[in-house]
């Protein structure tokens, strides 16, 4: 029995293009701050890395958000499921 065909190597299927790819979905705050900025309250799997990727579209801005809690926030690894921390406006 003869085995299937291959696809050629040089022909390699498209690639997906960007206007079909599920948009990121934006981040839920749970209301406007007196400081002009928001609050957003923490959810399982978050980190304030991905935090700072929502609100900002930069994982490097964690600090901002760390900085601005740290009344409730000893160290920037123990977030807590529905702790409500402060988000600083963009700059």
């Amino acid at each position: 029995m003869p085995s299937p065909q291959r696809p050629g190597l040089a022909s390699p299927s498209p690639s997906p293009s960007s206007s079909s790819a599920a948009p990121t979905p934006a981040p839920k705050p749970t209301s406007a701050s007196a400081e002009g900025g928001e609050t957003y309250t923490v959810a399982s799997g978050d980190t304030l890395l991905v935090i700072a990727e929502k609100f900002y579209g930069d994982s490097t801005q964690w600090r901002r958000i760390y900085d601005a809690n740290r009344d409730v926030l000893n160290d920037p690894d123990t977030l807590k499921i529905d702790q409500k921390l402060k988000i600083p406006p963009k700059q």
